[in-house]
């Protein structure tokens, strides 16, 4: 007997190639991991068959992939597609009023169809509806938040924002009361990071702390790799070439979607205050794709609208590179191609969950300058690889970059640690093996069998040592 998943990922933009990371606020890193998870699983003996739920959208001003019904990811994997809503894209705040109509297509399809033995809903929209199918299916349901409302409302409370601001914006008390009712009914809450469940999760009132498991993500080591290329150096000179007046300089290099979370602006002011860094680094923002800022989003927009200013105040022209256009497959490059000069990779978001692009740029060979909220605590405290900091205070920001490249010999002490660090610790195989054992050794405390019998059970085939705990969930597997 092999599992077979079923994951639920409904907002953003997610197909199996080419992913628009970057494009809006809901098509980040948890995009990206999705797809690596799905596929990684797929391409183990353990797993017959992976399916990635999301929305069907059929709107001109995304790609027709985004309107097929069923796509191919690899052997053993696929994604599908669910029309909830209207066919235009929406941004996440506004899918709540359609989520039932999803959960309602959901159970129609498994009653014609074999259901899976687990479901996994990433983020509070498909939580919430990974609730409703897991408890009409009787499947165990596993969640995995990646960010949350109450600790996003109280950073941009932080910030100065209103409670009245903050629920036009991101419907965040709908955001809240899901999560409330996710964290009660999952047997299993993934975490990245033992931070999350201590101090984010905890937050909750239904929340178990005996049903966190942390479950640090992986790095694809062959993009990610610390081997640069006089090629991908040479594009990404070119890239620069139109913003700086030196591309010579060790870069600070920011790569992140352009929202008020990640905090660019506070980036741009440290470095602006800071004779030493304009003196010494250039400051590369890689902040999506963009045609003109003038037709992307309210909060994008304000965004953008923050950096430009903030850019004239301090006169930083020829010392920031902002291009608007990048290839997902440039992302490795310029991880490389800023280590080669002996640059930083800056991380000045409020809150980070857990963090993969310092993970990306580490085993890159590319040192870390990062807030101290959330998972790059741990991930330092395994990698050793450069510096944390309270990145609400702009003064120390500007301390902590200037201080990070002075010294090159600890520059290269940075560099090897990341690399090893990150191949040591954080790979898709080790985030693979750690998912599927947690998922058995929950079968074997719940059924009286040990983790081994489970997994015996699991290579031969036979279903016999399976008991029913969550109403035969394998009986069909």
């Amino acid at each position: 007997m092999r599992f077979n998943f079923l994951h639920l990922h409904l907002h953003g933009l997610i197909r199996a190639k080419n992913l628009e990371l970057g494009r809006d606020a809901d098509t980040g890193g948890q995009t990206q991991y999705v797809l690596e998870l799905v596929k990684s699983l797929a391409n183990t003996s353990d797993v017959d068959q992976v399916d990635l739920v999301t929305r069907l959208i059929d709107d001109p001003k995304v790609d027709d992939e985004y309107s097929q019904q069923e796509e191919f990811l690899e052997p053993g994997a696929r994604i599908l597609r669910f029309k909830f809503g209207p066919n235009k894209y929406l941004r996440k705040e506004l899918l709540w009023p359609y989520l039932d109509h999803l959960a309602e297509s959901l159970i129609f399809y498994y009653k014609k169809n074999k259901k899976p033995n687990f479901i996994h809903a990433h983020y509070a929209d498909a939580g919430y509806v990974g609730v409703k199918l897991s408890k009409f299916l009787k499947v165990p349901f596993i969640f995995t938040g990646h960010s949350l409302g109450r600790e996003k409302k109280r950073k941009l409370l932080d910030t100065g924002l209103k409670t009245n601001q903050i629920e036009k914006l991101y419907s965040i008390s709908k955001r809240i009361e899901a999560e409330e009712k996710v964290l009660k009914s999952a047997d299993i809450v993934v975490t990245s990071t033992k931070q999350e469940s201590t101090y984010q999760y905890s937050q909750y009132s239904s929340f178990s702390i005996h049903k966190a498991k942390v479950i640090p993500p992986g790095v694809d080591h062959k993009k990610f790799h610390h081997i640069y290329s006089t090629t991908e150096t040479a594009e990404l000179d070119n890239m620069m070439k139109p913003f700086l007046r030196d591309s010579a300089k060790p870069p600070l290099l920011a790569i992140s979607r352009a929202v008020r979370r990640k905090n660019i602006p506070s980036l741009i002011e440290a470095y602006g205050r800071s004779e030493k860094l304009k003196r010494k680094t250039n400051l590369i923002l890689i902040l999506g794709c963009r045609d003109s800022t003038s037709k992307l989003e309210p909060q994008q927009k304000e965004v953008f609208h923050n950096i430009f200013e903030t850019i004239d105040k301090f006169n930083l022209y020829g010392r920031v590179a902002y291009p608007k256009k990048h290839l997902p497959s440039q992302i490795p490059a310029l991880y490389r191609w800023a280590a080669s000069r002996g640059g930083l990779f800056v991380n000045p978001a409020l809150t980070e969950p857990f963090g993969l692009t310092l993970l990306e740029a580490s085993s890159c060979g590319l040192p870390i300058v990062s807030t101290n909220d959330g998972g790059p605590e741990e991930i330092r405290s395994k990698c050793e690889n450069g510096l944390l900091v309270d990145v609400t205070d702009i003064n120390k920001l500007k301390v902590i970059l200037e201080k990070a490249i002075s010294n090159n010999n600890q520059w290269k002490l940075w560099s090897r640690n990341g690399i090893e660090g990150v191949n040591r610790h954080f790979s898709w195989n080790t985030h693979v093996r750690n998912y599927l054992t947690i998922l058995k050794e929950e079968f074997s405390r719940s059924d009286n069998y040990s983790a081994s019998d489970i997994k015996q059970s699991c290579l031969k085939g036979s279903s016999s040592l399976i008991k029913p705990h969550w109403s035969n969930t394998l009986g069909s597997g």
